[in-house]
């Protein structure tokens, strides 16, 4: 008899979202798992994947173009709805999962993350309230920082999505692939996927200037030519939101300013020190009380951190929002050990995702 693989997937998806869990694995040879509160669960009573399971649930998965492509680079980004119309039960909140399939030893493997329909306020995620300034900006270039898997894609469609709500701006997102579904409120949102609605990166930043845009989320800045369009585009009128794989605002300016040729990094210094309005940096840390919490470093571009980027120095950035908690920046240590005080987390948390653990042994 053969294996009904949507309901099989759509089941396994179903157990992600009713325990609260971030992920799904899958891969020959092993129980599929998931992922809850950071922590890998193997669910052992669902049979250890086959070969021919993971080509089915892979052809539930990808349409045929996509397939096509992913056999010819081996590996690819896509996003799938989550209906439960292939014989598990229905949830109330439906739900999107962002995929990737790659190749590991010769064998197919595949990583789902989901993405909750319904995008949670700043307040609900436990996020800066001061965060919600920069949402009402007409202008300028915000980052959200800090590595895979610790929201920074939620907390752009929270941000995303209080403009929505508050203004009537044209807002474009460009994404590989489309993660959160926007519900169009006061603002007109239109959301390009690479490869489906446009070419590139590169390619739909250009398209920006000429298609009437008030709010631009790149989802991730890849390459050169992305990132400079991007810090032009918030020179030129645009908010601009994007994210980028570093671990806190210093190391983020210097990534951006060494992603450059030489010769053209006094004048990347300079547009970044006119246009940058912040760089938040979160980790989501597992709460006592079960679940994650995030916890924060903020910089806020002020005159002082201008001249610091306009100067080369970077490296004192650092010691600006250690002593900037006056102006709303938040130092990432105060914010581990504000939530250790609280008892949302254990000081070994803390520690352990402390950029400098030194200077936060005194601060608990």
């Amino acid at each position: 008899m053969e294996k009904d693989y949507k309901r099989e997937l759509e089941d396994l998806m179903m157990i992600v979202i009713n325990e609260g869990g971030s992920d799904l694995l899958m891969s020959e040879g092993r129980h599929p798992t998931i992922r809850v509160s950071g922590f890998l669960i193997p669910l052992v009573r669902k049979p250890i994947f086959s070969k021919d399971d993971t080509y089915g649930i892979l052809g539930e998965l990808l349409n045929s173009a996509n397939k096509e492509l992913f056999l010819k680079n081996k590996e690819i980004d896509f996003s799938y709805d989550y209906s439960g119309d292939g014989g598990a039960p229905k949830v109330k909140t439906g739900a999107r999962f962002r995929g990737n399939c790659y190749f590991q030893r010769g064998s197919v493997s595949i990583a789902l993350r989901l993405i909750p329909k319904k995008i949670l306020t700043p307040a609900e995620l436990n996020l800066p309230p001061i965060l919600e300034t920069f949402t009402k900006k007409q202008q300028g270039f915000f980052l959200v920082v800090g590595p895979v898997g610790h929201g920074k894609t939620t907390t752009l469609a929270s941000l995303i999505n209080v403009i929505n709500e508050d203004r009537a701006e044209h807002i474009i997102t460009i994404e590989d692939p489309i993660e959160y579904i926007y519900e169009q409120k006061k603002s007109i949102i239109d959301q390009r996927e690479i490869r489906v609605d446009t070419k590139d990166f590169p390619t739909a930043l250009k398209s920006v200037f000429r298609e009437d845009v008030d709010v631009v989320l790149v989802g991730e800045m890849r390459e050169v030519e992305t990132i400079s369009t991007a810090v032009t585009a918030a020179e030129t009128g645009h908010l601009v939101f994007s994210t980028l794989h570093t671990n806190n605002a210093s190391q983020t300016i210097d990534r951006i300013i060494d992603s450059f040729p030489a010769a053209q990094q006094d004048q990347i210094r300079i547009q970044l020190a006119g246009s940058l309005m912040g760089i938040l940096s979160q980790r989501l840390i597992p709460r006592i009380s079960g679940g994650l919490i995030p916890a924060h470093e903020l910089l806020i571009n002020n005159n002082a951190v201008s001249n610091l980027i306009r100067e080369r120095r970077t490296h004192e950035i650092n010691t600006v929002i250690e002593t900037s908690s006056q102006e709303g920046m938040i130092d990432m240590n105060r914010s581990l050990a504000d939530l250790a005080r609280r008892g949302e987390i254990t000081i070994e948390n803390a520690y352990l995702h402390s950029l400098n653990s030194r200077a936060l042994e005194s601060l608990i």
